[in-house]
């Protein structure tokens, strides 16, 4: 069973996790991979950018996220993955050395209407950095089972009948 389910989140809700140490290797690595822009790849190139030094690319800022979020509670729960993303903004470079973390809200809850067995969680997520500075925004649905079969089985006999 895991240990959280759509019951087990509640509008207005913040909590905060995680600390994640950014390397010069790693955003290198994941630049050379998936976004290889100079800024995230060569540090002379990065001085003479807008960024003013190396920095992780956004889409690496998204994957850290991801991991973070994964480990902190997706990866004990009754995720049934995600509908997409509302919006996603980066706010500051990430550095290396850098050392994040996250914050979540649970911006609202919904029964869905189509699948009972299941709810939508919206969540803001902030990452922030060791100087507790906000780096990105992520706003996004997230479809969450629900833990009460026996409430199910009843709005289903209630739903039948008419």
């Amino acid at each position: 069973m895991p240990k959280y389910c759509f019951e087990d989140f509640v509008t207005g809700s913040v909590d905060e996790y995680g600390s994640r140490l950014i390397t010069r290797e790693e955003i290198i690595a994941f630049a050379a991979e998936f976004d290889p822009q100079p800024m995230h790849l060569d540090e002379d190139a990065a001085r003479a950018s807008m960024l003013g030094g190396l920095s992780a690319s956004g889409w690496h800022t998204c994957a850290i996220l991801m991991r973070m979020i994964c480990d902190w509670f997706i990866l004990d729960s009754s995720s049934m993955g995600a509908p997409g993303v509302d919006e996603v903004k980066w706010l500051k470079p990430v550095r290396p050395g850098d050392a994040l973390s996250v914050r979540r809200t649970v911006l609202e809850t919904r029964l869905s209407k189509s699948h009972p067995e299941m709810g939508f969680v919206r969540f803001a997520y902030e990452l922030l950095n060791q100087k507790r500075k906000i780096v990105m925004t992520l706003t996004t649905p997230a479809m969450l089972r629900r833990r009460e079969p026996t409430t199910l089985a009843a709005e289903r006999s209630v739903a039948a009948q008419g």
